[in-house]
């Protein structure tokens, strides 16, 4: 695959520690903002040094992780620091189909990071400036609703559809997801978004790239060194209304049969994808429970070690879809997706986050996120489909996975 880079031909990249910046976000200076921040800790971004624009195909996470080895091996690397994210880094994010040509790779001339109480800014040129915001980002206004690809009930009946061709032994699981449109008086800044939903879900990985921006709970991969780490999430239930309503909640939850069952899907497509890369790996038998201010999950953490010299980019290509988002077997998932979803999901639910040149990384699953453009946004939420699924109680658990974002939008 030939990448149309946009990029010099060399880049020239110094990081240097500095004192702690405080709060990343209110650092950014425009609204192209890139970000990767979760308890307060993580990288931002802002300029652009390079930019790949990522082809569809079966291949397209390991040609990006070679295309961007390249780069990075042509470039003067000066990184006393040392640290995951530090030197050049590139933040991503891929389209959920195989086919989605809307995956791109952008490595920013600065990146501002904080992680276990060292910070860093890392330039690449000469401009070692870091500037002041334009002007403080204004929260959006007039805001109006809009469903997208299918109404509500049009939605229910195509979750109606998917559970039948379960029943009949088609597939063991399928994800279906719905999207809904918000149109604001003026174009949205990504800085009010990531600002409120680092506030409102500090355990989430808040993230915003080329437009893309949401508070995921999943964590996909992370490499650091020869380990790497995922956080497996599947069966949602919504938060009660009290202390009481919670603890009957997460006990169902932990007692339901079809989320279990849903759970088991993921858990297992990690663990298959995860043991021919690993010399070490810890899959927990039984998942625990994940609570967050709008649901809980079931969420199993996974703990490996590589047994090979492998990108977070090359992990990421055996992952992705997990069932988690697709569905399982995957190929007939997809197939349903497609036939039933009405939509292109574009990036949704597609692996975002970053690379450094070392390899290390953190990648998420675009989870309650939106794609903005200009004064809109456009945003997604799925649900497992397994044989025991309702339609009704399928609508309600994305309707509460919407909330996110509509917090992030209305304030």
């Amino acid at each position: 695959m030939k990448l149309a880079v946009s990029a010099p031909e060399r880049l020239v990249v110094r990081t240097v520690p500095i004192a702690d910046p405080g709060d990343l976000i209110p650092r950014l200076p425009d609204p192209a903002a890139l970000a990767w921040i979760r308890h307060g800790e993580g990288i931002v971004g802002w300029g652009q040094a390079a930019r790949l624009p990522l082809p569809g195909g079966p291949d397209r996470f390991t040609d990006a992780a070679r295309h961007l080895r390249e780069l990075f091996a042509a470039a003067h690397i000066d990184d006393p620091v040392g640290l995951p994210g530090t030197g050049p880094v590139a933040f991503g994010t891929f389209g959920f189909d195989p086919a989605s040509p809307d995956s791109v790779l952008i490595v920013p001339r600065h990146v501002l990071g904080r992680r276990d109480g060292r910070a860093w800014l890392t330039t690449i040129g000469d401009d070692t400036t870091t500037p002041a915001p334009t002007r403080q980002p204004a929260p959006p206004t007039r805001l109006s609703w809009s469903d997208g690809a299918l109404t509500a009930p049009a939605w229910e009946r195509a979750v109606a559809a998917a559970v039948e061709r379960i029943r009949a032994g088609h597939l063991g699981k399928a994800v279906l997801a719905r999207d809904l449109y918000a149109h604001a008086a003026e174009p949205i800044d990504p800085r009010v978004l990531l600002r409120r939903l680092a506030g409102r879900f500090p355990a989430c990985y808040t993230f915003s790239v080329a437009g893309l921006v949401g508070a995921t709970p999943e964590l996909l991969i992370r490499r650091t060194g020869g380990r790497v780490d995922s956080l497996v999430l599947a069966g949602t239930t919504a938060r009660g209304t009290g202390t009481t309503d919670d603890a009957a909640r997460a006990a169902r939850l932990l007692a339901s049969a079809k989320d279990r069952q849903e759970h088991a899907y993921a858990a297992e497509m990690v663990r298959d994808a995860l043991a021919p890369l690993c010399a070490e790996l810890h899959v927990p038998a039984e998942p625990e429970l994940l609570t967050l201010p709008n649901v809980m999950h079931l969420a199993s953490a996974v703990h490996g070690r590589l047994a090979g010299e492998r990108s977070v980019l090359d992990v990421v290509a055996a992952l992705h879809p997990t069932p988690a988002v697709g569905g399982t077997p995957t190929g007939r998932a997809l197939d349903l997706i497609r036939e039933l979803e009405g939509m292109d999901r574009g990036r949704y639910a597609g692996p975002v986050g970053w690379v450094d040149a070392r390899g290390d990384g953190e990648w998420g699953i675009a989870l309650r996120c939106a794609e903005i453009q200009g004064d809109r946004a456009r945003l997604f939420a799925g649900c497992g489909i397994v044989a025991d699924s309702d339609p009704a109680a399928e609508l309600a658990e994305a309707q509460n996975k919407f909330r996110a974002m509509q917090y992030a939008l209305e304030g």
